[in-house]
């Protein structure tokens, strides 16, 4: 399969095939004239200078996504359905991933998007970034320089997995990356839950749980005990967080840790995370 990365997207869009696809959705001069205006609108610098834009669609606002998918519907979803119908793909603004059957057919449609790309308003594919993964699995013999690839938070790699009659195997799937579980243990730290003992654990849990259900949800769909260790942080603290609390634990986490147990073998569904990891 091909890791796409399409270096510089959003500094690069070129402004007229974007107003042109546009265009292909709407005939209100209006609508089209504002969108004009915005793509076109100088960016201030630090020193209170403008500068001009001639391409490019600033990121972080919530119009540039719209725009910059409208304009990847054009340039590569509807190009691949036309040139390439057998090959599937999935994709989210520039972030794509496509499946090829082997090696030389993913060598030969790489270079063909590159070439689309550069048609369209000379994007290119980021050199070092996109690269050539090769999907092994227990069925899969071989080798490859890339056997993994992060698609949107989650990590594709071989993992050991069980089966349903608790047999293990090794198979190529899904799990939060890397990257995304250092971002949770960060947020995390920024809590200072072991700070907070003016609050009760009940305080904590209603503040707390809503960003951790969505964790959850998301990243828990696929291969769920890769959350484990990054949940278990919380815990962690909340031992840290009864010590401080409470002077009969002052020196003795072991004790706090096995009072924390309790809690939630009495409140099993305080934490949303306790569905997952206990202490």
């Amino acid at each position: 399969m091909i890791d796409m990365d399409i270096r510089g997207f959003f500094d690069n869009l070129d402004h007229g095939l974007v107003l042109k696809a546009v265009a292909h959705h709407t005939d209100q001069r209006w609508v089209l004239l504002y969108v004009e205006r915005w793509l076109k609108a100088p960016l201030q610098r630090p020193d209170g200078s403008l500068l001009a834009r001639a391409r490019g669609s600033p990121q972080g606002s919530a119009v540039s996504p719209v725009l910059s998918n409208l304009f990847m519907h054009y340039a590569f979803d509807a190009w691949m359905a036309r040139e390439h119908p057998g090959i599937q793909f999935e994709r989210y603004c520039d972030d794509v991933v496509v499946h090829c059957r082997n090696e030389v057919q993913a060598h030969r449609v790489r270079q063909a998007i590159a070439g689309r790309l550069a048609e369209c308003g000379g994007q290119k594919l980021h050199p070092q970034k996109t690269r050539i993964v090769y999907c092994k699995d227990r069925n899969r013999r071989g080798s490859a320089e890339h056997t993994s690839f992060t698609f949107l938070g989650y990590g594709f790699r071989v993992r050991r997995l069980r089966t349903k009659r608790g047999e293990y195997f090794f198979g190529f799937n899904p799990g939060v990356s890397g990257e995304a579980a250092k971002l949770i243990r960060v947020q995390i730290r920024r809590w200072r839950l072991h700070l907070r003992s003016d609050t009760t654990l009940e305080q904590l849990a209603r503040e707390i749980n809503p960003v951790v259900r969505g964790w959850i949800n998301y990243f828990g769909r696929f291969h769920p005990t890769a959350l484990r260790s990054s949940l278990n942080r919380i815990n962690d603290y909340l031992v840290r967080w009864l010590v401080r609390k409470y002077k009969r634990f002052r020196h003795k986490r072991a004790r706090a840790r096995e009072a924390l147990g309790r809690h939630v073998r009495r409140f099993p569904g305080l934490f949303a995370h306790w569905k997952l990891v206990t202490p």
